[in-house]
């Protein structure tokens, strides 16, 4: 079983919200942020990443909007809604309830 890719799974929607919670940002943009933030260790591809996106502008969470740029070319920039700043908040308490618990259990016991 590929543990990191379960992890990953279930964090996908928070990690996105996250960052696009601090500016709106579009797909290559999150990709190449992913990747620096985390030190390389998230490497999404594209086919993981628009489904997610997709799925959260679904919710509500997020909106999409296209933006022309200087050249002519066009984006697709994504921001976060009022309805994805409250989901967010609410995940970001049950993460750190989540690695609280987990840190508790896996740190060697003592006395």
């Amino acid at each position: 079983m590929n543990y990191e890719r379960e992890l990953l799974k279930g964090s996908t929607d928070s990690l996105l919200l996250c960052l696009i919670n601090h500016q709106p940002m579009y797909g290559y943009q999150i990709i190449k942020e992913l990747e620096k933030r985390s030190n390389g260790y998230f490497q999404f591809k594209e086919g993981t990443l628009y489904p997610a996106l997709h799925r959260l502008e679904k919710a509500g969470f997020i909106q999409g909007k296209w933006q022309r740029l200087p050249g002519g070319q066009e984006r697709r920039y994504y921001y976060i809604t009022a309805k994805g700043e409250k989901a967010l908040a609410e995940r970001l308490v049950v993460w750190q309830d989540f690695s609280t618990a987990v840190a508790l259990i896996m740190q060697p016991a003592t006395g």
